[in-house]
């Protein structure tokens, strides 16, 4: 059924007409909402077939009254022609100085754009971006993701203290089980401090490390450093890929982004700690309750969907592909 400006197709037109010999006037126009003169006027052109009913084009048959005359288009294309680069200020100048154009600017515009001498350029709009499939692994220790994020200052109790906190944290893929450490500084140092406690905590390395290419990790081609990055240093001793995701892509990295959010949700939303030791000992609960909440990401074996938590899905992992029992 058609509304507003839209067209009525011809089938609508039809099974109003249809609908006419059987009823009132008055109820096919309050059904279809046209008025008589419309139902009226495709009677008359109905002849038992759709090709009668559809639609006309509404292009007019003759110019404008007050369309551009063939002695005006010819002084604009000759202008044009001699002047190729003229702007349209200026060819608007030249034709109201030599040529007597009454026309408004906006009409000599509308003109030119319509016989493509002057082209939009608006750039065009870019499509959406559709993301690749991401192959997680399904095996315990394949890949870690790695990220560092700001502890909020408005978690600090102490007014006048301003001093910046950092969580490095360490997700695996498989199990989505997590591990967060609060620290002081951000450098390569720490980052290396840090996988060392989560490989204490999983009793694991994994195979490869995915981060992003903060300083703390990996040297940027831009600090023109000829050595070798301390992290990268680790990962080469201990046969561990670090592989970088592509510079201003976060979502790459997307499953610790996303655990960031969830700490801010769940965590620094209604945390207050007054000193390093303090944020500690909060982070090492909220860290043992966060791998106990059900993920509904996280699938059995055989591809069902199950609200598993991740250090069940470790449990599960180390039973099937290792015969462990934890």
């Amino acid at each position: 059924m058609s509304h507003y400006n839209t067209p009525y197709t011809a089938q609508e037109k039809q099974r109003a007409l249809k609908l006419w010999q059987n009823s009132t006037i008055e109820f096919v126009r309050h059904r279809y909402h046209c008025s008589e003169r419309s139902l009226w006027r495709w009677k008359s052109k109905y002849d038992g077939t759709l090709e009668s009913l559809e639609n006309k084009s509404k292009r007019p048959h003759t110019p404008h009254p007050n369309a551009h005359t063939c002695e005006e288009i010819k002084r604009i294309q000759d202008l044009l022609r001699r002047n190729p680069h003229i702007g349209l200020n200026e060819l608007y100048g030249k034709l109201r100085l030599h040529y007597s154009y009454s026309r408004n600017p906006a009409t000599l515009y509308r003109f030119l754009r319509k016989h493509d001498y002057y082209k939009d350029t608006r750039k065009e709009r870019k499509p959406p971006y559709k993301p690749k499939p991401y192959d997680t692994p399904l095996r315990l220790g394949e890949k870690w993701q790695l990220d560092v994020k700001f502890i909020p200052l408005e978690c600090q109790s102490t007014v006048y203290e301003t001093r910046r906190f950092y969580q490095y944290t360490a997700i695996d893929e498989a199990t989505r089980e997590r591990f967060i450490y609060p620290y002081q500084d951000l450098c390569g140092t720490n980052t290396v401090d840090f996988v060392k406690r989560a490989v204490t905590y999983f009793r694991y390395k994994p195979k490869e490390i995915q981060t992003d290419n903060g300083a703390e990790f990996t040297y940027t081609r831009q600090s023109n450093n000829d050595g070798e990055h301390i992290f990268d240093r680790l990962c080469r001793q201990n046969n561990i890929v670090h592989r970088c995701i592509k510079p201003r892509t976060p979502r790459h990295n997307g499953k610790v982004e996303r655990s960031h959010r969830s700490d801010n949700e769940r965590f620094y939303r209604y945390l207050k700690f007054h000193c390093y030791d303090d944020l500690l000992t909060q982070m090492k609960a909220y860290l043992k309750r966060s791998n106990d909440i059900p993920i509904s990401t996280l699938k059995s074996r055989d591809g069902k969907q199950k609200w598993l938590t991740p250090k069940q899905k470790r449990a599960e992992l180390l039973l099937l592909d290792y015969g462990i029992i934890e």
